[in-house]
């Protein structure tokens, strides 16, 4: 009963999950979810990043994050966790049509959320990977009390897996390496959404990126400050779909199979470069204009999909 006024009370918010009888069956604990070698899958995490829901736990702690758009011209984060996992994520809000493709690229990754609209959940079940939310896993989630639903729900990623699976299990196409040449020295960058922007600001010092959202330094809970190894400005065709959130605004499709342009920060430099995902179980490429590898820095790397600029 708990569970069912606390979720009720997410969609009241704004959480666009389906109602209390999705119809969905029972499903393998994820705990018990494992690759065709035996090794535990990737887990991400979608995460609110509403300025209602800042500051956010365990970001920091992830090996990839993802920002999409979505409704209104808002973002959200999908966080990626194989080489450590934190001892709490969140908030988790709910999952998009596009968040399926983009996921492809892993083994049978976990998919943490807070749910989703009813006609989309057929789809997050017959997709490769393990859902997560918390209609099938209650134990792993929690509820901060002293939030407002639906910015108040977070994972504990050690109650779905044992271990983190390794970052061999990070088969996203971008290679670790060292520095390209060439580039162009960059102190700060802004990557603007129609309704959100992120800004990276270099620190020699520390040897990396530090994160802004909406103008303002990105922290976690614990008042670290967010910061990036590597940033890719992936330019991507953002469309209309065939979903709408409570309020009837189009949810956005983001594109991640095909080919364009990108922008690479790493080390204080820009890199021009073209991404390339031929097909949905594809990682993506980062080729220099002269066709070289573009590498990424060893730490976070935090990929920006956006339209094309």
């Amino acid at each position: 009963m708990l569970l069912a006024a606390l979720l009720a009370a997410g969609l009241a918010a704004g959480c666009t999950s389906g109602g209390s009888d999705d119809g969905r069956g029972p499903r393998e604990s994820p705990g018990a979810t494992r690759d065709g070698d035996g090794h535990p899958p990737v887990l991400a995490v979608k995460i609110d990043n509403a300025p209602a829901a800042r500051p956010p736990s365990g970001l920091d702690a992830a090996d990839v994050v993802y920002v999409e758009q979505v409704e209104g011209g808002l973002s959200r984060l999908m966080a990626v966790y194989a080489t450590r996992l934190p001892e709490s994520v969140g908030p988790v809000r709910s999952a998009r049509e596009s968040d399926l493709e983009l996921l492809r690229q892993f083994d049978e990754p976990l998919l943490a959320f807070s749910g989703a609209q009813s006609k989309l959940l057929p789809l997050i079940d017959e997709a490769p990977l393990t859902p997560v939310d918390p209609r099938s896993e209650a134990d792993a989630f929690t509820r901060d009390s002293g939030r407002a639903a639906p910015h108040n729900l977070y994972l504990r990623p050690d109650r779905v897996l044992d271990d983190p699976p390794g970052k061999d299990a990070l088969t996203t196409g971008f290679r670790e390496g060292p520095t390209p040449s060439g580039g162009t020295p960059e102190e700060e960058v802004t990557v603007r959404f129609p309704a959100a922007r992120f800004t990276f600001t270099w620190s020699g010092a520390d040897r990396n990126w530090k994160v802004s959202m909406d103008g303002s330094p990105a922290n976690t809970r614990d008042g670290d400050r967010l910061t990036a190894a590597t940033v890719v400005v992936q330019d991507v065709t953002v469309r209309s779909s065939g979903f709408r959130d409570f309020l009837g605004n189009n949810t956005p499709y983001t594109e991640t199979v095909g080919s364009g342009k990108a922008t690479v920060l790493r080390d204080g430099r820009a890199y021009p470069a073209s991404w390339s995902r031929p097909s949905a179980e594809d990682g993506t490429s980062l080729t220099s204009p002269d066709g070289d590898p573009v590498n990424v820095a060893a730490g976070p790397v935090w990929v920006l999909l956006t339209s094309a600029r």
